[in-house]
């Protein structure tokens, strides 16, 4: 995974979740078939995860442009890593296999607040902060990669789902992004913590990130395949 991850900072795209993202899918799915298991439940929710710029992230399992990426920049084989392919993504798993991801929060009015009240009080969850900042790793791609090398400050998109769900106000949205996005420290902190992770020097790790940016479409992809999937099976709907 570390090879994966050090490959994704060296090809300067903005979707640095891509490595675990896509290992968790292809790895839940291939297991799925494995058990005939059909049905998925994901907590993917219009009522705060509605708006996004297409422009500020790419698919995550997009196999190819995974194994395009790892081919110019990894090092190490991915011999024990899950990947889709184009087939199993489009055709085997929806068609054959008719899996059905099912998104139950859609189904009732869903406040995130409320929701992490419960989980305090029943599970003693703990709030980590800001969306995705469970971990080092995502909160310098949510908090620091992302808006300081691509300008792409997703508190903005998660903000404005919430204001459109009726959670927050407009106001209380323009408060909060007023807020930094990292303590100074802790930023220093997490670069230190990551370019040991990677294997680099700190003084490497910052120079990948002076580097120019990319996009999706600087790689191999299966983008174009897919966006002519989709156009013919709406003339079946």
């Amino acid at each position: 995974m570390k090879d994966l991850q050090l490959a994704y900072f060296k090809s300067q795209l903005a979707n640095q979740d891509v490595p675990q993202d896509h290992a968790f899918f292809a790895t839940l799915y291939d297991v799925a078939d494995k058990h005939n298991i059909k049905y998925f439940l994901t907590g993917g929710n219009l009522a705060t995860e509605s708006i996004l710029p297409t422009a500020w992230g790419y698919n995550a399992s997009d196999g190819t442009q995974l194994r395009a990426v790892h081919k110019q920049f990894g090092k190490i084989k991915l011999k024990d890593y899950k990947t889709f392919s184009f087939f199993k993504k489009f055709i085997y798993y929806p068609f054959i296999k008719k899996f059905k991801i099912i998104r139950p929060l859609d189904f009732w009015p869903y406040n995130k607040d409320e929701a992490k009240q419960t989980i305090m009080e029943k599970i003693n969850w703990r709030d980590y902060g800001g969306k995705h900042h469970e971990s080092r790793f995502t909160k310098f791609f949510q908090a620091h990669w992302l808006p300081t090398k691509f300008g792409y400050d997703k508190r903005r998109a998660h903000l404005a789902s919430l204001i459109v769900s009726g959670q927050i106000s407009r106001e209380e949205a323009l408060k909060e992004m007023e807020k930094p996005l990292y303590d100074p420290k802790e930023l220093e902190e997490d670069i230190e913590f990551l370019s040991k992770k990677m294997g680099l020097s700190v003084e490497e790790f910052k120079e990948i990130m002076k580097m120019p940016n990319k996009t999706f479409r600087d790689y191999p992809s299966d983008y174009k395949l897919e966006q002519f999937l989709r156009n013919f099976m709406k003339k079946f709907k």
